[in-house]
C-alpha cells in the first residue's frame, strides 16, 4: 500500500503545483480583462481546479473522509472551533501588527469600500482558497505522508513545508516560511483541539485570510 502513497503523493503534488502555476497565469492574463460578474465565478472555478488531481487520487485510493481529518459528529463545534481559531489569528497575526504600526508588513493591498466587496471576499477566501488548501495539504499530503512514515510529526513537517512551498509564486521569499509556520499550527489545531477537523480549518483559513482585507481597508481607507 506503502508504493501507491508514494505515487500518489508524488502525483498529487506535481498536479497541485502545475495547476496553481496555470492559474495564476490565469489571474494575471485573462481574469483582469474581463468583467467583474464574470471574474467573480471564474476566480473560485480556476481555484477548485488545483484540487482537481488530489481528489482523483484520493478517490482512486478509497480515502475515507476521516482519513483526510472529516469528522461526522459534532459539526457545529467544529464550525464553532473554526470561527474561534480565525478570528483569534486574525487579531493576533493581522489586528495587532496594524494597531502597533507595523499595518504595511500585514498590508495585502486590497481596498475595498462596498459590502458587496467584502461578501465575496469571503466567499472566495473559504469557499475557494481556504477549502482548496486545506483539502490539499491539511487532507490529501498530510495523510500521504502520515501513511507512509507512520509518524505524525512527519506528516506535520512534510505538508506544512510544501503549504509553504505552494505559496513561492507571490515572489516573496518571507511568505514562504510563514505560511510554513502557519501550516505547523494549524496541523497542531487538527491534532490538539478536541473539536478541530479539517472542517474546522478551512473555516479559520478562510476567516483568516479574508479579515487580512478587511483590516486592511479599515487602516488604510
Amino acid at each position: 500500500m506503502k508504493k501507491y502513497d508514494m505515487a500518489g503523493l508524488a502525483s498529487g503534488l506535481a498536479g497541485i503545483f502545475i495547476v496553481v502555476y496555470a492559474v495564476n497565469l490565469f489571474y494575471g492574463y485573462v481574469l483582469g480583462g474581463l468583467s467583474v460578474l464574470l471574474r467573480m465565478p471564474l476566480m473560485v472555478v480556476a481555484y477548485w481546479s488545483i484540487a482537481l488531481v488530489p481528489c482523483l487520487i484520493s478517490r482512486y485510493l478509497k480515502d475515507r473522509a476521516s482519513d483526510l481529518g472529516f469528522k461526522g459528529n459534532e459539526v457545529w463545534r467544529q464550525l464553532f472551533t473554526g470561527i474561534l481559531t480565525g478570528a483569534g489569528m486574525s487579531v493576533v497575526l493581522t489586528l495587532v501588527p496594524h494597531l502597533a504600526g507595523f499595518g504595511e508588513y500585514v498590508d495585502n493591498e486590497r481596498r475595498y469600500i462596498y459590502l458587496w466587496q467584502f461578501i465575496f471576499e469571503f466567499v472566495y477566501c473559504i469557499g475557494a482558497v481556504s477549502l482548496v488548501e486545506e483539502f490539499c495539504f491539511r487532507g490529501f499530503v498530510f495523510a500521504r505522508i502520515k501513511n507512509l512514515t507512520g509518524r505524525e510529526s512527519l506528516a506535520i513537517a512534510g505538508s506544512s513545508v510544501f503549504f509553504g512551498l505552494f505559496h513561492m509564486f507571490s515572489g516573496d521569499p518571507l511568505q514562504l516560511v510563514i505560511t510554513s509556520a502557519i501550516g505547523v499550527f494549524f496541523c497542531l489545531c487538527r491534532s490538539k483541539l478536541k473539536y478541530c477537523s479539517t472542517l474546522s480549518l478551512i473555516i479559520a483559513h478562510g476567516i483568516y485570510d479574508a479579515m487580512i482585507s478587511v483590516w486592511s481597508s479599515v487602516f488604510f481607507s
